[in-house]
């Protein structure tokens, strides 16, 4: 078994008002997952309070995939998004999807910046270190 990890942390990004409705949120970032062919099983989001000084609060999401899981943290204080999409291979390479999946949510946010980072995982039973 393999996997593979995507992270990406956006900045500038230009849609505010996506930033603080999970309902939005979640309908398209199942909509990511579905068009890229990943296998949606549950999912939670929540959005949270505004700030005393008036910040309008974030939102917290996860997909359940059957192939792993696909996460979002919003900053909206920022103009920010975290994005974690991970996949694991067992049974069939899942990476394209995931990449797919990843480039989808970018694209959501319309981000001035976006770093990302690749992260091959789960070598598990192949010279594993305890």
């Amino acid at each position: 078994m393999n996997g593979l990890h995507l992270t990406a942390d956006l900045s500038g990004c230009t849609l505010s008002a996506l930033l603080l409705d999970e309902h939005e949120l979640a309908s398209r970032t199942r909509a990511a997952a579905e068009a890229a062919g990943l296998s949606v099983v549950g999912e939670q989001w929540h959005r949270f309070p505004d700030a005393l000084d008036g910040q309008p609060g974030g939102v917290t999401g996860m997909l359940l995939l059957a192939e792993s899981h696909a996460a979002l943290h919003t900053w909206p204080e920022i103009a920010s998004v975290t994005l974690d999409v991970y996949v694991c291979n067992y049974g069939g390479d899942n990476s394209v999807k995931a990449e797919a999946m990843m480039a989808a949510l970018i694209e959501m946010f319309s981000p001035a910046q976006a770093l990302r980072q690749r992260l091959g995982r789960g070598r598990l039973g192949e010279d594993a270190v305890a």
